[in-house]
């Protein structure tokens, strides 16, 4: 069980423990110290930005998606670093972004070419902006399309029969994305693509972008390998190596925590009605799809009470699974489930009218912190 109480938390909730993530932070930071590459925060999979004093610690920076997330990296993790990658940069926002961060990825060389009086400008004021161009090896072992950046027709990263050298002096970096929720043997087999294709690039680079899906925290991860190749790309190539785990950073250091309120048959079957839900406050279960685990449940049948888990949304198909218990479910009965404090909070939504839940932190001593409720006028205000 987490290391908490759970009658001294309000549900639903997402409980962040720091004494968790300050163990994966001491993971990734032996990688940094082993091989001198450095590692940012992913904000898209964690931006619970209360806990970046701590993580400040160990990473040497953010990287954002937009604009907010950029401020949210520069605001909350002060003196790091700050990077950002958009498939296509908003006009009205640009300048802002060449104040905040020191690293900008482009997409494509027409957006680098469109944003290149900006980054002029910016220099004159005494920016010093590292640009860099997202590039597409053409190769993942990525199974579920709607993560896999090399898929078809992907909008994501300039092809090598694309890349526009007559632009190379502009980049300082080439940055890759091809990977999602995998280990390191992965990595090491995408690299000869990278290379065959951007290598001569590289002689030209400063640092070059591993991006995400890197899930060093893992208890199974080869980190081992992954230093062998980080190491063996910064001494051929003489570039910085940058990665930019999301999920690794808080892998398995949260929890959501929900309170059933009905059990009921129908057909055959035992339901419970929790006041948590899929589709409002962890997505993913749907989207990827998978099945979370949850603390003393097992699989359908393997104890002697099974149950479909749902949630009270009128969505048909917003169901967490079905789980089994040793002892029948009753209402006020609370459930725990793991590995929720990524992909949660910076996704989550009001559909329904679905309170968000709280957020609570446990602290580096153990103590049990409510950062934030959110009530009717956070729902009112998004509308």
């Amino acid at each position: 069980m987490p290391g908490f109480d759970l009658s001294s938390v309000r549900t639903p909730c997402y409980v962040v423990d720091e004494r968790l993530l300050e163990k994966n932070m001491k993971i990734l930071r032996s990688v940094s110290e082993r091989t001198g590459c450095k590692v940012l925060l992913a904000q898209k999979a964690f931006s619970m930005y209360s806990t970046y004093p701590l993580l400040a610690r160990y990473l040497d920076g953010t990287t954002a998606s937009g604009l907010y997330e950029a401020r949210l990296g520069y605001e909350e993790m002060k003196g790091r670093e700050v990077h950002i990658f958009s498939p296509a940069y908003r006009p009205e926002e640009f300048e802002e972004i060449t104040e905040i961060c020191g690293h900008i990825v482009f997409n494509s060389f027409a957006q680098l070419r469109r944003f290149k009086p900006a980054l002029d400008k910016a220099a004159e004021r005494g920016r010093k902006i590292e640009c860099g161009m997202r590039v597409n090896p053409e190769y993942s072992e990525i199974e579920t399309a709607i993560y896999d950046p090399c898929a078809g027709i992907s909008r994501l990263g300039v092809k090598a029969e694309d890349f526009e050298e007559e632009l190379l002096d502009s980049l300082s970096g080439l940055h890759f994305h091809t990977m999602c929720e995998q280990n390191s043997d992965v990595l090491e087999r995408t690299i000869p693509h990278f290379e065959a294709k951007f290598g001569k690039y590289l002689p030209k680079m400063k640092w070059v972008n591993f991006g995400g899906g890197h899930h060093v925290t893992r208890d199974d991860y080869d980190v081992d390998r992954l230093v062998r190749v980080i190491s063996y790309v910064q001494d051929k190539y003489g570039v910085q190596v940058y990665i930019e785990p999301g999920e690794a950073c808080a892998l398995n250091a949260g929890w959501l925590v929900a309170t059933v309120l009905e059990v009921y048959e129908s057909g055959g079957h035992s339901h419970a009605i929790i006041d948590a839900s899929a589709a409002c406050h962890m997505p993913d279960v749907l989207e990827m799809p998978y099945r979370p685990r949850i603390i003393g449940a097992g699989e359908r049948g393997e104890k002697a009470h099974t149950y479909f888990i749902g949630a009270a949304t009128c969505l048909a198909g917003d169901s967490i699974g079905e789980y089994s218990f040793d002892k029948p479910l009753c209402v006020g009965d609370r459930l725990v489930f793991c590995d929720m404090a990524i992909y949660t909070m910076c996704k989550n939504n009001t559909f329904n009218g679905i309170g968000l839940p709280s957020i609570y932190r446990i602290d580096t001593e153990g103590r049990v912190i409510l950062e934030r409720e959110f009530g009717y006028g956070d729902f009112k205000g998004r509308l």
